[in-house]
């Protein structure tokens, strides 16, 4: 899925700054090609690719079969990555993606 980076954000995830935020949130991240990768909990793979200054892209693979405590865990982290990953709150997050689903750019 792509998502929107706050204007003046991009200078927060360029270069291995991205990284960094994935490993303090997540434990670990590595370099494959242009992507980050990482897991945590229900999260069996992340993949993030900045794609310019206002836009990445993130996929993510999950396993449901784990307890209830670590999901509330890894859905915690994925909120705390993704805002620090962006600039946006959930709630920013959210209005977006129902203004451009509105629009019809989804």
């Amino acid at each position: 899925m792509e998502y929107d980076i706050r204007k003046g954000h991009y200078a927060s995830v360029d270069g291995d700054k991205l990284k960094e935020i994935i490993s303090s949130i997540f434990g670990n991240a590595q370099v494959e090609g242009d992507k980050f990768v990482s897991s945590f909990g229900a999260i069996t793979r992340l993949e993030v690719k900045v794609l310019s200054k206002t836009a990445m892209e993130i996929s993510s693979t999950t396993d449901k079969t784990v307890s209830i405590e670590v999901q509330a865990e890894t859905v915690k982290r994925w909120n705390k990555f993704l805002e620090q990953a962006t600039g946006f709150t959930s709630k920013e997050r959210s209005k977006r993606l129902q203004k451009k689903a509105k629009e019809g750019k989804l």
